[in-house]
């Protein structure tokens, strides 16, 4: 009888759970839209980052050692992300300044900084509304590679993208 009972109690579990309703798709959650509402199928969201390509079409930049300054990779890369965000006006982001693991703390969050306002300052020039990017640095503190020499400091050197609001 117990067997009974508790096969039953697990089938409508069951059932339960294989009718529950779906989320319904929202494009603003799957994908990044465009002024023109088409979804470019690329993913954008909340708290998604240009690390980890959830940040939409926002891709990371980055640094040679020990500057600030952009290359023409980095430029480019910016123009992309910058007509990304004036067509997708509603996205607010946070630049986040990252250092490779060379060079004292202090040092490596002052130099996180000033790659994180250069990127902000490039985005602003290129008509990006100032109020919706937001800087933060973590100097040598969230690496991205894991080990001691150039391959992995190179893609420690970054700036990369936090989406804020959508």
């Amino acid at each position: 009888m117990f067997t009974r009972a508790f096969f039953t109690t697990l089938m409508v579990g069951f059932l339960a759970v294989g009718c529950a309703s779906k989320k319904p798709n929202n494009s603003q959650d799957a994908g990044a839209d465009g002024a023109d509402g088409a979804n470019s199928g690329l993913t954008l969201e909340l708290s998604g980052d240009s690390d980890s390509n959830t940040a939409g079409g926002l891709q990371t930049v980055f640094f040679d050692f020990n500057s600030s300054n952009l290359g023409s990779s980095a430029k480019q890369k910016l123009d992309e992300n910058a007509n990304f965000l004036k067509s997708n006006k509603t996205v607010d982001i946070q630049v986040e300044g990252h250092a490779d693991e060379r060079g004292g703390r202090q040092y490596n969050l002052a130099l996180g900084e000033r790659r994180a306002k250069t990127v902000r300052d490039y985005l602003v020039a290129r008509g990006v509304e100032a109020k919706r990017i937001s800087t933060i640095s973590y100097g040598n503190e969230r690496p991205v590679a894991e080990g001691h020499d150039e391959s992995a400091w190179s893609k420690n050197r970054r700036a990369n993208f936090v989406v804020t609001a959508k």
